[in-house]
């Protein structure tokens, strides 16, 4: 299933990677475990950038690459940190790899390419599209599905990233 921009709680305009830099600062401050973001946005839109900068909010030291072909990356930081890419994985393979153990366990979750498997994703969780507006431009489009996300959207309505 595709993200419909036109649904999104919220929509962020980044001018550049800083800016990107900020909204997965506040975000990552709010991960609690179980949380799970799903990352969706053309190629070389940004998704690789902000999962590292979210990563590295969460405390995870040294470097976060893209799991492209690993598929799932484990870090530690202030939570565990599971980076999954599925872009190469078909719903059966993902289904297969049993990545609900992942959702609904004690780390934090971010799955690049999520529309690919939005069937097995668990019914709440944070939704971000990234869209390259320009070389650094990026407008980031959020909705929130369930608690705590529908908070933290209503936290980033009221406050921004700042």
């Amino acid at each position: 299933m595709e993200f419909d921009k036109a649904s999104a709680d919220w929509v962020y305009a980044a001018k550049d990677l800083g800016d990107t830099e900020k909204l997965a600062e506040v975000l990552a401050g709010q991960a609690i475990p179980g949380t799970v973001i799903a990352l969706d946005g053309d190629l070389g839109a940004g998704k690789t950038a902000f999962s590292k900068l979210f990563a590295k909010h969460l405390g995870v030291e040294g470097t976060v690459n893209s799991p492209t072909f690993t598929l799932i990356k484990e870090y530690e930081g202030r939570l565990l940190f599971y980076h999954m890419d599925v872009y190469r994985l078909s719903l059966d393979e993902a289904e297969e790899l049993g990545l609900d153990e992942y959702f609904y366990g004690s780390g934090v979750t971010l799955v690049e390419w999520a529309s690919l498997i939005t069937e097995i994703l668990p019914p709440n969780l944070l939704h971000i599209y990234v869209e390259s507006v320009a070389s650094t431009e990026r407008n980031l489009y959020v909705k929130g599905y369930g608690q705590p996300y529908e908070a933290w959207i209503k936290t980033l309505k009221e406050n921004g990233v700042s």
